[in-house]
Order: C-alpha cells, then sequence, then structure tokens
C-alpha cells in the first residue's frame, strides 16, 4: 500500500497544488515564489525523506502570508492523507537539532489532534524579506491539518536564519520517526484503537 497524496487547493489568495510520498527518499521540486520558503521546505523534504512537490501561486506583492500559511494546511492535509489509518507507525518522533548557534527541538505525536506549541522567540523580524513571524503561522497550518501535536522549542540561538531553518529540520527528523512503520506494532498505536 502506497503512503501517498495529492492536494490541490485555490483560494483568492493562492492556488497550490503539492503531493507527497511518506515513503520516499527526501526528492523534492518546491517553486512557492519566496526564495527563503522554498529553502525551508527543501530541508523539510530532504530530511524527513517525505518526497514532496509543491507548486504555489500566490499573491506575494502583499507579502509572504498567504502563501506560507495556506502551504502549511495544504502540506498538513497531504500529510493527513498520506498517512491513511495510521496502522504500523511509530506515531512518536522527537529529535533536536543544532543549527551553529541555534539549538531547537521538536516533539511530534500523530494523535489526530492537531496542535501546534510553539516556544520559538524570533528578535529579527526579516531573514531577507522574509518575515520571521510566517514560520510560526507554517507551523499552525500544517500541524491543524495534518492532526498531529507537535511541540517546537528553542534551546539556543540568536540568527533567525539558523533558529528557522533548525525549526524546519527537527520538525522534518521528528516526523522521519513518528511516521515510519515499526514492524513491531500491530494496527492502530493507540489503547483507543483509532487516531
Amino acid at each position: 500500500m502506497t503512503r501517498t497524496a495529492s492536494v490541490t487547493r485555490t483560494t483568492g489568495e493562492t492556488a497550490i497544488e503539492l503531493s507527497v510520498d511518506l515513503d520516499g527518499t527526501g526528492v523534492y521540486a518546491i517553486s512557492t515564489g519566496s526564495g527563503f520558503f522554498d529553502h525551508m521546505l527543501t530541508a523539510l523534504s530532504r530530511h524527513s525523506l517525505i518526497d514532496m512537490d509543491v507548486h504555489v501561486e500566490g499573491d506575494t506583492w502583499v507579502d509572504d502570508h498567504h502563501t506560507v500559511e495556506d502551504t502549511g494546511i495544504a502540506l498538513g492535509k497531504a500529510l493527513r492523507q498520506a498517512l491513511g489509518d495510521c496502522a504500523g507507525i511509530r506515531r512518536f518522533g522527537s529529535q533536536i537539532v543544532p543549527l551553529d548557534e541555534a539549538l531547537i527541538l521538536a516533539s511530534v505525536d500523530i494523535s489526530g489532534r492537531g496542535g501546534l506549541y510553539w516556544d520559538v522567540p524570533i528578535e529579527p523580524t526579516k531573514v531577507g524579506t522574509f518575515d520571521t513571524e510566517l514560520a510560526q503561522e507554517f507551523f499552525i497550518g500544517f500541524a491543524r491539518e495534518a492532526g498531529i501535536t507537535l511541540h517546537l522549542r528553542k534551546l539556543a540561538g540568536t540568527n533567525a536564519h539558523h533558529i528557522i531553518e533548525a525549526c524546519f529540520k527537527s520538525c522534518a527528523r521528528a516526523l522521519r520517526i513518528a511516521c515510519e512503520k515499526d514492524p513491531r506494532v500491530t494496527g492502530i498505536p493507540s489503547t483507543k484503537g483509532v487516531l
């Protein structure tokens, strides 16, 4: 059984087409109209080993907000669809990732109850033209629509680029663990029998 999904999302602000393969090798084709955001999604794909094809046309002449938020929503929906009933997965995954002076902890529970728990203060407000507050907006939409509990916490860091990139990489590594099939797990990894 393949664990793949494709999602199309069209609004008055964005047009998104994307696909994911949870059992990939981290192959990606990313085009969002925001260079820094492309860089972050590339890291997410590469380090989670989730193949991603993401094409976004958004109202970036306003700013990157709608593009980033709506991509998080669509990518979360795709992850949830690709996971199916979650039979046989590890469910939980945690990772601490350094990037130079930045150190970020990510912890994931594929719980069916989507929520982001963010403790990542970022002092600089921009990375190039990218508003640093948009990193949180991406993860809010992604966690909610994926149905995952996602904790992101900054343990150290001053450089905004490093902090945000470490968030994407630590989330990717935690997802990789949580989404993996565990040969010792039979059925749904929950005492309730459903996620």
